[in-house]
């Protein structure tokens, strides 16, 4: 969102500088799964998925990322009744919304997925789900950042920010650089970097495990979730399987303090080889964790700083890779003064909220 953001900004013809304490999409970007899908965005934020999805689609034109990105079909799984009724409200909510979303019976979800276990009761189908490497997207962003004139200052931690009354200072580990506008895009580090202006608000970090499994023989072609959003699994072209879901590790969003818990990766494992069988042929290879952040309304936080004038900040989205670039290209529309397609998403709810609690 922040890369999204400075790049659409500079081709409005701003003079723009990235800033990031270590190099550029490698934090919570970098080590995300990359599922772009329909399935477990909440039904607000269909619309601007969509155009997230357009935009991944096209990336060839506007990021320069000629592979990486697979568009396939994506299955919401039921392995019970209650799952099955979770799964019918939810699809109709997300399809009233503009996804294109259908309920499909067993038979029909095992014509499109012949890998799925017969134990599966009901499906969800999504005609443009996918998935996108985290890494070379994030060498992607790279490439045309410094294509269209961003200055990027790579290991260079911001340590406060002083409000010069016309501008802003930011005080870094490299130095100082002033600015007329700033723009606050860090994840599960908001709450701390909106803190340096005064803001104070909650945000939650999540610490998702993510476990990447042996190559295997092409075995499935779509991206499997389940209603309980405990399953995110996709095999890429490599033939390797990357499995998610929420599962959670523990700690903070620092890397220092995260660590996996095997209960839970013995868990997801196990899930995954319940909805694909071919997965008990296959070995763990590695495992790792990815904070996600939320607010306490679990929507996004994109817009201005209140107070502050010239500050903005933009984060905190459920299912953020898949929206994320339209994001970005909104909170840029908004600086550059040009009508949004889509509303922002204020951070003066969360300040209330606060003080209320």
């Amino acid at each position: 969102m922040g890369s999204t953001t400075a790049l659409y900004l500079a081709r409005g013809g701003m003079k723009v500088s990235l800033i990031d304490r270590g190099s550029i999409a490698r934090e919570a970007s970098g080590v995300n799964a990359g599922t772009l899908t329909m399935h477990m965005t909440r039904a607000d934020l269909i619309p601007y998925a969509m155009r997230g999805w357009e935009m991944w689609r096209d990336a060839d034109q506007w990021l320069g990322l000629k592979s990486g990105i697979t568009t396939t079909d994506g299955l919401c799984l039921a392995f019970t009744e209650e799952e099955a009724d979770m799964l019918r409200q939810r699809s109709e909510v997300r399809r009233a919304a503009g996804a294109p979303i259908r309920i499909i019976d067993r038979s029909e979800a095992r014509r499109i997925e012949p890998s799925l276990t017969e134990k599966v009761r009901l499906a969800a189908h999504c005609p443009i789900d996918g998935h996108v490497s985290a890494y070379l997207t994030g060498m992607a962003y790279r490439r045309a950042l410094i294509s269209d004139g961003v200055n990027i200052m790579e290991r260079a931690g911001v340590t406060g920010i002083d409000d010069l009354g016309y501008g802003y200072q930011i005080n870094t580990l490299a130095g100082t650089i002033q600015a007329r506008r700033i723009v606050l895009a860090g994840g599960a580090w908001l709450g701390q970097m909106l803190s340096w202006l005064g803001i104070n608000i909650r945000i939650r970090s999540l610490v998702n495990q993510l476990i990447v499994t042996e190559r295997l023989p092409v075995t499935m072609r779509t991206v499997i979730t389940v209603a309980s959003g405990l399953l995110s699994l996709k095999q890429f072209a490599n033939g390797t399987t990357l499995i998610g879901g929420g599962w959670q590790g523990a700690g903070g969003p620092e890397r220092n303090t995260m660590s996996i818990i095997p209960e839970n990766m013995i868990g997801n494992t196990r899930l995954a080889a319940y909805a694909i069988p071919a997965l008990k042929k296959t070995r763990v290879v590695r495992a790792w964790l990815g904070p996600e952040a939320e607010t306490d309304d679990a929507m996004p936080i994109i817009g201005p700083v209140p107070g502050r004038p010239g500050a903005f900040v933009i984060g905190s989205v459920h299912s953020g890779y898949t929206s994320g670039p339209y994001m970005g290209r909104l909170m840029a529309d908004f600086i550059l003064g040009r009508e949004s397609e889509h509303p922002l998403f204020p951070v003066d709810r969360l300040i209330k909220n606060t003080l209320e609690a």
